[in-house]
């Protein structure tokens, strides 16, 4: 179930029933005119945007205006500061007081800085640096694979597609397990038609074909020129609160841990169904999710599981509403 004030209900209670979860999701197209005037706004947005616009040596709200592209470098910042500015707005405004937290994919990275493990500007420093690697390194690697998605096809049937893969001897990975029915795969520009032809003719229902491709044990070199070139430099803390592990749902505790589990994000597939069953094993009853989100809290493996909260710029920009009270009668002359 899918709630936009249960936090403010519960705090106005005075008490939270249940756990909660917070999620910060991978990352998602996210249009400057949506989020443009939560950016200005919010003092928590403008604070961390004032950060990054140091760390960048730019403005980043006019690069991000002016690029208009969804996963550029100002685009990919300004994800992550919404993130983050969401999630602080909802401690103060709604009560957030997370058990744990998780993040797939991209979303690692806010997670870690929500957890204290990762100071904000080095997280920018990392988003950059991350990016630009990523790009290098598929302008000369890889340049024929891609990642699609693929919807209403279940792992049985998936199954079945693969297997007519590896028996025409093409090379596919699955990057993402979003749900039992939701796989993201990643194959040659050469099988992909293959690939979708065989997920219609079984009921599945293709959605985006992602370039560069992601999460695969095949991106190993790009996971070490990373580790070498960008995490050499980069101070990690144990994290303040639990981090969930997406790639198996095991917790996260110490900053080694932190370090591989942002690094595996190159190499090893998201397992989403493992981390929500993580959190629900752990009482978590609330899922948070704190930014611009298509997908991660939107899946039924999620919804099915968690009262579901997304944190939005639209929300965080709703006038709050203020209690009416009644006056008792003044008498009219003693």
């Amino acid at each position: 179930m899918v709630s936009d004030n249960a936090l403010s209900e519960n705090a106005a209670a005075g008490a939270i029933r249940e756990k909660q979860g917070l999620i910060f999701p991978g990352i998602a197209p996210s249009r400057f005119p949506e989020v443009a005037r939560f950016m200005v706004v919010n003092p928590a947005a403008r604070r961390l945007v004032a950060v990054a616009d140091e760390v960048l040596g730019y403005s980043l709200l006019e690069r991000f205006q002016e690029t208009g592209e969804d996963f550029d470098e100002a685009s990919r910042v300004a994800f992550l500061v919404n993130c983050l500015a969401l999630a602080e707005w909802a401690h103060e405004a709604r009560g957030l007081r997370p058990e744990l937290c998780v993040g797939p994919s991209f979303g690692g990275t806010p997670a870690a800085v929500y957890a204290g493990a990762l100071a904000f500007p080095d997280a920018v420093r990392l988003t950059v640096a991350l990016g630009r690697h990523t790009e290098e390194y598929f302008a000369r690697e890889h340049r024929d694979v891609v990642t699609q998605s693929i919807a209403r096809l279940s792992a049985d049937r998936l199954a079945e597609v693969l297997a007519e893969l590896f028996e025409a001897r093409a090379w596919y990975e699955i990057a993402c397990y979003v749900d039992e029915d939701f796989h993201l795969v990643s194959v040659t520009e050469d099988r992909l038609e293959q690939l979708l032809r065989r997920a219609r003719a079984l009921g599945g229902l293709p959605l985006y074909t992602m370039r560069p491709p992601m999460h695969s044990a095949a991106f190993a070199p790009l996971r070490e020129a990373v580790a070498a070139e960008v995490f050499a430099g980069l101070t990690l803390a144990d994290p303040r609160l639990p981090l969930v592990d997406d790639h198996d749902g095991s917790l996260v505790t110490t900053a080694d841990g932190v370090r591989e589990l942002l690094l595996d994000a190159i190499t090893r597939p998201v397992r989403w169904p493992q981390a929500v069953r993580t959190m629900r094993e752990h009482g978590v009853g609330t899922a948070v999710v704190s930014g611009p989100d298509a997908l991660w809290g939107r899946v039924p493996v999620v919804t099915d599981t968690f009262e579901v909260v997304p944190l939005t710029p639209q929300l965080a920009l709703r006038p709050r509403r203020r209690s009416t009270v009644t006056r008792p009668a003044v008498p009219q002359g003693s």
